[in-house]
Formats: C-alpha cells, sequence, structure tokens
C-alpha cells in the first residue's frame, strides 16, 4: 500500500459533492410536501 503526504491527503475529496446533497434533500422535501397535501387538504381562505 502506498503512503500519501499531508499535502495530497488534502486535496483527496470523496463522497456525494454538496450539490447533489442539496438536491436530493429538495428532492424529499418536495415530495413530503406532495403527500402531506395529499393526506391533509386545506382550503384556500380569501
Amino acid at each position: 500500500m502506498k503512503k500519501l503526504d499531508e499535502e495530497k491527503l488534502k486535496k483527496v475529496k470523496g463522497g456525494v459533492s454538496f450539490w447533489v446533497g442539496v438536491a436530493i434533500a429538495g428532492t424529499i422535501i418536495f415530495i413530503s410536501g406532495i403527500i402531506e397535501g395529499i393526506a391533509h387538504p386545506k382550503k384556500c381562505n380569501e
């Protein structure tokens, strides 16, 4: 196995990027809002 020096270790990136995480969270929130609207419909008050 190869040892990495300090500079190379700082440059290593892994996992899910920030924007992919934001997109996944936004999709989950959007879908839960749709389900909430179907399960508990409320009338619009004028």
